[in-house]
């Protein structure tokens, strides 16, 4: 096979791997599971590493696998050669699942990001009256 498709090949490869190991690591990360630490702060930043796998793993390595491939599709249409029109690659569905698929994932990794774990606050943050509302009072 070509080159670029190999390497497509294995650009994808690598983003199946990736984004298999950061549903792993999102799923350990998830503050419903009771699996690894039970501090809240250590599985939202497990949580935050699972999306930087799908950003900048899955995602990217989608993307540029994607895009490598459509560049030259774009540069074997447009080339001067003895192919007629009609019988040269075009884009296929392939191409526009594979971008929404490499958005989605990023979407997907940036609001897992989104779940930094927010300092620990210590004493009380909320404060109790100590005498009954005047409304309580007349009613």
């Amino acid at each position: 096979l070509a080159v670029h498709v190999q390497t497509s090949r294995a650009l994808m490869v690598i983003s199946l791997l990736l984004g298999f190991f950061g549903i792993i690591v999102s799923v350990v990360g998830m503050k419903c599971t009771k699996v690894g630490e039970e501090d809240p702060v250590t599985k939202s930043r497990i949580a935050v590493a699972g999306g930087v796998l799908f950003v900048l793993s899955a995602g990217l390595c989608t993307l540029a696998a994607v895009s490598l491939y459509a560049t030259q599709v774009t540069y074997e249409f447009f080339r001067e050669s003895s192919v007629p029109i009609n019988a040269r690659y075009e884009f296929g569905s392939a191409l526009f699942i594979g971008w929404g698929a490499a958005s989605l994932t990023m979407l997907g990794g940036s609001l897992l990001c989104c779940s930094c774990p927010a300092e620990v606050r210590q004493g009380q943050q909320y404060y109790r009256q100590s005498q009954a509302s005047m409304a309580r009072q007349y009613v």
